[in-house]
């Protein structure tokens, strides 16, 4: 018995590696933990090194690390946009084509891909340079502290279009079912930057120490070799996906950015939301933005997880969607989105009853590991709601409805961040008033996801989202 009935095509079905009959026909649970293992086991890697990353900044002083805690959102923000954001697009565009059989779409969305991450990079290089030391001051940086946040924004984000190109390139792969090749680039790369960055900090011998600017360029290097190597690999025979120039084509890009402008304007949302609380926690000093700081580290740790999760479940519900196996991509959602509550529900229990073991990895100064405690107690419990919400969101960039996910995402923004910055800045709120509205917004968050993907109607029977090849037309 099949999941839903499967159109006749122009093309016969194509085989894009191993995993899609399992992704069309396998048991649900199993293929997804399989794709999203390798990515999963990749993000937490590099959000070990960022931890890591962070840890040597705080030999620095409170004020470097403060400095990079600013940096910190804009930087997430880029991340996001490329990975979970276009990222997504092109992951969905990919598995929608693999999907339906379209070999030659499926290749050429890989260029259009890289055309689109360097128009992205130089966007994001360019908004740094002019309008960070604006947000930086406005975000409380000071004297030492809004140098530090310079001189570290201004090398990470001179990289921009090498970060943009390895996301693209690394999601297209994904897409065609193959996490493997971008886990083992990203893993050996990150392993090069856990040695390189405390050598390009600290020095080493007669190599000067070079502090925050040595944490900059040390994460510039690792994107740079990591895009090479994707962009040699994906050039070779052994690649799913070939890289190469081809036309550009409309229906292409709207393919990849029909999915990809509405999921980055929720990535906005989600960082604009971690800017106007950070600002708000700014009124309070530098020890508290050192607190949040180091506590909000691990609302990231999440991300990863339900991103490498995510990029599975877009892989399998937008394959099932174009080979018109709706109620396939229905189940995948479903597991995929309870898998994501367990995990981070988990992660979230564990941080509001034990969160000085986490704070005193970072600092031993009791009024930075005071504020940072306050906020895992009161915001880590809600953790599960926003992994639900970010999986089911996932599912909808496979299904290339996102729009309804993006406006939950818009209320969390203004609950958090508006509201809370308000209550801050006009009625004086302390820092527990803040966690609280922020801990609200989590929650309404994963309701509405919820509610917006049973009103859609995302994944009824016949739903299909593919944009067909000319030839198919």
């Amino acid at each position: 018995m099949t999941d839903g009935p499967k159109t006749g095509r122009a093309q016969a079905p194509m085989t894009a590696g191993s995993t899609r009959p399992a992704i069309l026909h396998g048991p649900v649970t199993p293929t997804l933990l399989r794709l999203a293992l390798p990515t999963v086991v990749v993000l937490v890697v590099q959000t070990m090194v960022g931890v890591a990353e962070t840890y040597f900044i705080s030999f620095l002083g409170t004020e470097a690390l403060a400095g990079v805690t600013l940096v910190f959102p804009v930087l997430m923000l880029m991340q996001m946009m490329s990975n979970g954001g276009i990222g997504g697009g092109v992951s969905a565009a990919v598995a929608r084509a693999i999907g339906a059989g379209r070999r030659a779409d499926a290749e050429s969305l890989l260029w259009h891909a890289v055309v689109i991450a360097v128009m992205f990079g130089v966007l994001f290089s360019a908004a740094a340079f002019l309008f960070g030391p604006l947000l930086y001051h406005a975000l409380g940086g000071r004297d030492a502290t809004l140098n530090a946040a310079l001189t570290y924004s201004g090398l990470v984000f001179a990289g921009s279009i090498p970060i943009w190109i390895t996301a693209l390139l690394s999601s297209a792969l994904r897409g065609a079912g193959n996490a493997s090749v971008p886990a083992i680039v990203i893993v050996s790369g990150t392993a090069m930057l856990l040695a390189l960055s405390p050598l390009l900090i600290f020095g080493w011998g007669s190599f000067p120490g070079l502090g925050v600017a040595g944490g900059g360029i040390a994460v510039v290097i690792y994107y740079v070799l990591a895009a090479l190597a994707l962009a040699l690999y994906l050039r070779s025979p052994k690649s799913p996906l070939r890289l190469r120039t081809t036309p550009l084509e409309g229906r292409l890009f709207k393919d990849i950015l029909g999915v990809g402008l509405p999921s980055a304007v929720g990535t906005i949302q989600v960082n604009l939301t971690v800017t106007l609380v950070t600002a708000a926690v700014g009124h309070h000093g530098a020890d508290a933005i050192a607190g949040y700081g180091i506590a909000s580290r691990l609302d990231y740790l999440q991300i990863p997880i339900i991103f490498g999760l995510g990029t599975a479940i877009v892989t399998m519900v937008g394959t099932n969607i174009g080979a018109n196996q709706a109620v396939r991509a229905r189940r995948v959602a479903i597991v995929g989105g309870a898998i994501a509550f367990g995990i981070t529900q988990i992660i979230g229990i564990a941080a509001a009853a034990f969160p000085n073991a986490w704070m005193q990895l970072f600092s031993d100064d009791p009024h930075v590991a005071e504020m940072g405690a306050l906020y895992l107690r009161t915001v880590a419990p809600t953790y599960g709601a926003v992994g639900l919400g970010l999986a089911l969101y996932f599912a909808s960039q496979g299904a290339r409805r996102v729009v309804l996910p993006v406006l939950a995402g818009t209320v969390r923004l203004v609950i958090a961040g508006l509201f809370g910055w308000a209550a801050v800045l006009w009625f004086g709120s302390g820092l527990a008033t803040l966690f609280q509205i922020v801990a609200l917004a989590a929650l309404a968050y994963g309701a509405l996801t919820v509610a917006a993907v049973i009103w859609s109607r995302m994944f009824h029977r016949g739903h299909s989202s593919s944009i067909a090849s000319p030839s198919s037309r």
